[in-house]
């Protein structure tokens, strides 16, 4: 089944959820300020995403917190295990695969076989 990395608030994750529930898609939302990504388990969603963590950095979180971007890998993924909302969303995870749904379309590269 999908997992679906998101936050609430978000506006892309909302037409995330929108288009999943228009497809009928099942999937399991979870919430990453409320469920924080381990630093292993962020670790292991670059890997299957063939990124590294400047990829998926949000830059207006990442300035709010006085970071260039020019960090060591290592200590961005400290960083996004401490503040979630550094990490881009949504993040979708289907069977050892993975995308950003930016835009939420990408979602369904999971499902292309």
């Amino acid at each position: 089944m999908l997992t679906l990395i998101c936050k609430s608030t978000c506006s892309t994750c909302g037409k995330a959820v929108a288009l999943l529930r228009e497809r009928e898609i099942p999937y399991v939302y979870r919430e990453y300020t409320k469920q924080p990504l381990s630093a292993d388990e962020l670790r292991a969603i670059l890997a299957t995403l063939a990124v590294g963590p400047r990829d998926v950095l949000r830059s207006r979180d990442a300035n709010a917190l006085g970071l260039r971007g020019d960090e060591d890998g290592d200590e961005l993924i400290a960083l996004m295990a401490q503040h979630p909302t550094l990490v881009q969303r949504p993040i979708g995870l289907l069977d050892g695969r993975a995308v950003v749904g930016r835009p939420p379309e990408r979602l369904l590269e999971l499902f292309d076989r």
